[in-house]
């Protein structure tokens, strides 16, 4: 999660969630709008690189381009998964996750703190490094729950991936929102990060010992095998990819 999460970001540093259930209740009532979408080509990619850059030019983290869009060598590799965030059909966020093991090392965090997390790729640990998370500018200040929403698909890699830690490449500012909510550490201190005008610090999660203490208080964030399959598996040739993939959360607390 970079630090061009932008209008993502600001929003969650905004938020404080209550432990209650009535917040989750809250979330699982919009996921009920929600649609995640695996963009791999098309107008649904373009679209989620111009959201990327009305986001990032907003915020000043990016200088104005003719293209009027944002995208970076990390985008095509092939542990890498683009995703779109639809509420009721509009387009409200995005986010980018990439898988690094030792079959592919290869990430945003990999790259910028390679020097660190090459020797524990080496030694079996395994990474989600979600990155280029953005949000529609109106989107993102009604709805305030958006962070969570979409930051839930980096939960549910986790939980397909079995990963070791869940990275998070930060602002030092965003740094109590990760803390907070995913029990987030530092790992590294602040490294510049290519295109990006302020340094980050890498912050992790340990999902052996976090992830079931985030699930238990955010129940919203639970997600079915066959969610985490649609999600994140890569279609052969020939074999047509799901269109839309729904959130699967309810169907834990309609079960609980």
């Amino acid at each position: 999660m970079d630090t061009q999460q932008l209008g993502l970001a600001r929003a969650a540093s905004k938020t404080t969630p209550p432990s209650s259930s009535g917040f989750s209740r809250h979330v699982m009532d919009v996921l009920e709008h929600i649609e995640y979408r695996l963009c791999d080509s098309g107008e649904d990619l373009e679209a989620i690189y111009r959201l990327r850059y009305n986001s990032y030019v907003h915020a000043g983290m990016v200088k104005p381009d003719a293209s009027r869009m944002v995208k970076d060598k990390f985008d095509d590799l092939p542990n890498s998964y683009r995703f779109g965030v639809f509420f009721d059909g509009a387009l409200v966020s995005t986010i980018r996750i990439h898988y690094a093991s030792a079959k592919y090392s290869v990430s945003p965090s990999t790259d910028v703190f390679g020097d660190v997390l090459a020797r524990r790729l080496s030694a079996g640990e395994t990474f989600v490094d979600p990155s280029r998370f953005a949000a529609d500018l109106e989107w993102s200040t009604s709805l305030r729950v958006l962070p969570y929403v979409t930051l839930r698909l980096a939960v549910v890699a986790c939980n397909k991936f079995k990963a070791t830690y869940c990275l998070t490449a930060i602002k030092e500012e965003h740094s109590s929102f990760y803390q907070r909510i995913f029990r987030s550490e530092q790992a590294v201190p602040p490294r510049t990060y290519p295109g990006l005008t302020v340094p980050v610090h890498l912050f992790q999660s340990k999902c052996s010992e976090n992830m079931e203490a985030t699930l238990d208080r955010f129940p919203f964030f639970q997600s079915t095998a066959f969610e985490q399959r649609m999600l994140f598996h890569r279609p052969a040739n020939g074999e047509l990819a799901p269109l839309t993939i729904l959130p699967t959360a309810k169907y834990f607390s309609e079960a609980a």
